[in-house]
C-alpha cells in the first residue's frame, strides 16, 4: 500500500506573488465547497491594504472602517489583488482593494485609514459584556454547514433563539502562509463567520447570503478568541440583516453589519 501524505495547509491562502494568491482546502465555502467562504478573503484584503499602506509610509495609520462589496463567488483558484489610493492623506486615508478571478471582480474592501493618538483618558463604551468562552457550550457548525472553512473553525454558543445568539469563535489556521499578519487583518478574516453562528432559518431550507459587510472598530483586537452578540432579521420582501457587535477577551471592540438576500429555497 503506497503511504499518503495526509499533511493539510497550515494557512487560508498561499501567495505566488505579492498580488496573486491561491487558497488551501480551509477555504472552502459553506453555500458550495467548491466555492471560496468569504471569510478569509475579507481578511486577506485587509492585510494586503496594510501591507501596502507600510510600504507606502512609515507611520502606521490604523484601521478604522472597512466596507466590503461582494459583486459574486470564488472558485477555490488563484485570485489576485489590486490596490489604489482613493483619498490619500497625513492622518485620513480611503484606500480601495479588489478582488479579482480571471479579471472578473469578486470582492472589493474600501477602508478607511486613520491616525493614532492616545486617548486612553476617553476610552469606554456601554456595550454588555459577554461571558468568557469557557462559560459557553462547544457548537459543532459542520452539522448545519459543509466546507473546509467551517470545519477550521472552533465554535463556543449560547441560543436564545434562532436568529439570536451570544458565540465565540477560534481558528488555528493562519491567514496567509509565511506572512507576518496583524490581529486587524486576523480578526476582519473571521467577521463574516457572524452570518452562520446563529441561523435563523435552516441553510438547508432558505438561502440568505450576504452581499457586504461592513465593521466599524473601537480599537485594535487582542488575543485568539474573537466574540459576537448577534441579532438576524429577515424582512417581508427577501431582505435582511445580521448584526452584531463584536468582542475580543477585553471587551468589545467592532460593530458589524452584513446585509443580507433572504432566497426560500424551491421544495
Amino acid at each position: 500500500m503506497k503511504n499518503q501524505n495526509t499533511t493539510r495547509p497550515s494557512s487560508y491562502f498561499e501567495s505566488i506573488s505579492a498580488t496573486r494568491f491561491v487558497p488551501t482546502l480551509h477555504v472552502g465555502g459553506g453555500w458550495n465547497p467548491a466555492e471560496q467562504h468569504i471569510a478569509p478573503a475579507v481578511g486577506l484584503l485587509a492585510h494586503v491594504v496594510e501591507a501596502h499602506r507600510d510600504a507606502r509610509r512609515q507611520d502606521g495609520l490604523q484601521i478604522g472602517r472597512v466596507s466590503y462589496d461582494i459583486y459574486g463567488v470564488l472558485p477555490m483558484e488563484a485570485c489576485d489583488v489590486e490596490i489604489e489610493v482613493i483619498r490619500p492623506g497625513k492622518t485620513i486615508e480611503l484606500v480601495e482593494a479588489r478582488l479579482t478571478h480571471a479579471g472578473r471582480v469578486g470582492l472589493t474592501l474600501r477602508a478607511w485609514l486613520m491616525t493614532a493618538s492616545d486617548t486612553t483618558a476617553l476610552a469606554g463604551n456601554d456595550f454588555p459584556r459577554l461571558p468568557s468562552p469557557d462559560a459557553l457550550p462547544a457548537t459543532d457548525m459542520s452539522r448545519i454547514w459543509p466546507g473546509g472553512f467551517v470545519a477550521s473553525i472552533q465554535l463556543r454558543r449560547s441560543e436564545v433563539a434562532p436568529g439570536n445568539a451570544i458565540s465565540w469563535i477560534n481558528s488555528d489556521v493562519q491567514l496567509l502562509a509565511g506572512a507576518d499578519v496583524s490581529p486587524t487583518a486576523r480578526m476582519l478574516g473571521l467577521l463574516d463567520t457572524a452570518n452562520g453562528v446563529t441561523p435563523r432559518a435552516q441553510p438547508s431550507e432558505v438561502a440568505f447570503p450576504n452581499i457586504d459587510l461592513s465593521a466599524h472598530l473601537i480599537r485594535q483586537p487582542v488575543g485568539d478568541w474573537l466574540g459576537f452578540d448577534t441579532k438576524v432579521a429577515f424582512g417581508p420582501t427577501g431582505l435582511g440583516v445580521t448584526h452584531s457587535i463584536v468582542h475580543d477577551v477585553q471587551g468589545p471592540v467592532a460593530v458589524l453589519s452584513q446585509s443580507l438576500t433572504v432566497r426560500p429555497k424551491a421544495r
